[in-house]
């Protein structure tokens, strides 16, 4: 790598109106995941209902249908069986076909924004994650395609897709006007290849957090929904058209544990490589900088969630609470610790 080279502004051009236009691709996308969930069936919404009714388990009221082969599985409290929704299609024709062109898009718009990060990456003949602006477009990017890969594994994620492309539409907008930088070269600490290392590592680890907090988010209200249906109550409009196509309250508890589980390890080796960087650009593994505290608040309190999800008296509610507060640390050891306080990591370019 050419450390000396100049920006090569045309490349750093291109990338900035590939990103734009990426936002563009999203914001269509954005509009067809609405038009899936206004168009899907609610015909079946209520079948939650009648699941829960008579002695409150879904054994009582016999198997329940929803838009296809029904997936039943024990909740968290362990007290009720409660089948998978339909989804945000409702088994529907027209709303199937909103959810395809919807994930068409998707694909459309995170192919142009990896475009645009690896246009950004030239411009400059360096990893594209040295500031603020950087790590954004190529978190977002890292985001959208683990959605992919869930889905090209066949994987029941589709019912993330809204929550996703608004996210990164948010992630975008920000980027491009409050945390937005010039191409340019690194400043001399960043010189190491340390940076493809630890950093990318850093992004695939909060892309996948991000996956498992929205899953864990949309379990608690899955789960108050189910909670009150069992007890006799009626929820409301909103909530029986968009709650009851979900999956289940366990699903979502499942599909969140395995999710965290899973990168937590590569979380780890993030903190390790950070402190051998750092071994060799300070001369000291750890220093409680700033965002080597927070780093390892983060990894505590993902700790702190796995052994409380592996606990039979933490699971559910209690467990779910611990993963979003580790969700916000993580978020705060980007933003925060980036914007507000001043350390040895302090490169955000804002």
């Amino acid at each position: 790598m050419n450390l000396a080279a100049a920006t090569n502004e045309n490349l750093a051009h291109t990338s900035n109106v590939l990103i734009y236009s990426s936002m563009a691709v999203y914001t269509l996308a954005f509009f067809a995941y609405i038009a899936e969930w206004v168009f899907g069936s609610r015909s079946k919404v209520g079948r939650t209902a009648a699941a829960l009714s008579g002695e409150g388990t879904a054994a009582a009221a016999g198997p329940v249908v929803l838009g296809g082969p029904t997936i039943v599985t024990r909740s968290a409290a362990g007290t009720r069986d409660v089948p998978d929704g339909p989804g945000a299609s409702g088994g529907t024709y027209r709303g199937d076909m909103w959810g395809r062109i919807a994930i068409s898009l998707t694909v459309v718009g995170f192919l142009v924004e990896a475009c645009g990060v690896i246009a950004r990456a030239m411009s400059v003949e360096r990893a594209p994650w040295a500031n603020m602006y950087e790590f954004s477009i190529t978190f977002s990017t890292v985001a959208v395609g683990a959605f992919l890969v869930l889905l090209a594994l066949g994987k029941n994620v589709r019912w993330m897709g809204l929550a996703l492309v608004t996210t990164v539409l948010l992630d975008l907008g920000v980027a491009t006007t409050t945390l937005y930088t010039d191409s340019d070269q690194l400043v001399p600490a960043l010189h190491s290849y340390w940076l493809w290392i630890h950093v990318s590592t850093a992004i695939i680890c909060g892309a996948v957090f991000y996956l498992g907090a929205v899953g864990t988010l949309l379990y608690l209200f899955r789960d108050s929904y189910e909670n009150k249906i069992a007890q006799g109550g009626t929820p409301g409009k909103f909530a029986r058209s968009v709650l009851d196509r979900l999956p289940s309250a366990a699903s979502l508890d499942k599909f969140s544990y395995r999710i965290n589980a899973a990168v937590f390890p590569l979380w780890t080796f993030t903190i390790i490589a950070g402190a051998i960087w750092a071994g060799d650009a300070w001369g000291r593994y750890w220093g409680w900088d700033p965002k080597e505290t927070w780093s390892f608040i983060t990894w505590v309190a993902y700790a702190c969630y796995l052994h409380a999800r592996a606990t039979a008296g933490w699971k559910g509610r209690k467990a779910a609470y611990l993963a979003l507060i580790a969700f916000g640390c993580w978020l705060f050891n980007y933003y925060g610790v980036n914007i507000f306080i001043t350390g040895k990591h302090s490169y955000a370019g804002v």
